[in-house]
């Protein structure tokens, strides 16, 4: 099975041989990959042209890829933003972690196949473009949701304030408010949030409550004590709050 040729992907990776064997692989899949071997060389290809995917390495010569995420993260702020894979040899669940909190939508260890890599993009590529319903929803959704003085464009994938400042979501946050959204006053296992908004192919349960905490600070007034998204012990997660569903 191959993708059509408009999926384009970056990968930056400063080791020469595993970024040619991966934009190489990619290519006979389908694909249209460009390399970057730097932070500063990825900044520099990333501006040129629009990605449907990064995947992006953690130790770069000239910086850390977390820090490059960030950056990206911060100037895509307005816009649909690009996800971003992590490709690491870390190994450290911490490391695993850290990514998730700085917004990765995957994270994958070195040595690994590259079936599992075009497996996982694919997957994440596809989440990325659901702007639709999760698959717990039923039938056709809104175009907006409101919610304790908040709004979530589904089509902008903008969530805003009352004062209409926007917060940025990272692809997995939007799939899991989507989720909460469309399901208000159910409570929702860990089973479910992974199958709707899941950051692997393995399970890995530690992912949604790091997803939940980082929504939490974002649309919480007190995320130490939420209010919104609460936790229901030894069940899962219910999204407590009056929704209103919007049409335009």
């Amino acid at each position: 099975m191959t993708l059509q040729p408009q999926h384009s992907i970056l990968v930056v990776d400063d080791d020469h041989s595993m970024r040619t064997l991966l934009i190489e692989y990619l290519c006979g899949h389908g694909y249209k990959a460009d390399g970057a071997a730097s932070a500063q060389e990825a900044l520099s290809v990333f501006a040129a042209r629009r990605y449907d995917l990064v995947l992006l390495d953690l130790g770069l010569p000239d910086g850390d890829g977390t820090d490059l995420a960030r950056r990206w993260r911060e100037q895509m702020q307005t816009q649909a933003q690009v996800p971003i894979m992590y490709i690491t040899g870390r190994k450290d669940e911490a490391d695993l972690v850290m990514g998730l909190e700085l917004g990765a939508d995957d994270y994958i260890v070195k040595p690994f196949s590259l079936r599992e890599v075009l497996a996982r993009m694919r997957a994440v590529m596809r989440r990325a473009g659901a702007t639709t319903a999760a698959p717990l929803t039923r039938g056709k959704l809104p175009n907006a949701y409101r919610f304790a003085g908040w709004t979530l464009n589904l089509n902008t994938r903008r969530l805003s304030s009352t004062d209409q400042s926007t917060v940025p979501l990272t692809n997995s946050e939007f799939n899991l408010l989507v989720t909460f959204l469309s399901s208000p006053g159910r409570i929702i296992t860990r089973e479910k949030l992974l199958e709707s908004t899941r950051a692997f192919d393995d399970i890995y349960d530690r992912a949604i409550d790091v997803q939940i905490l980082r929504l939490r600070r974002k649309i919480e007034i007190d995320p130490k004590k939420p209010a919104l998204l609460r936790t229901e012990r030894g069940a899962g997660y219910i999204f407590d709050t009056d929704i209103e569903h919007l049409w335009t």
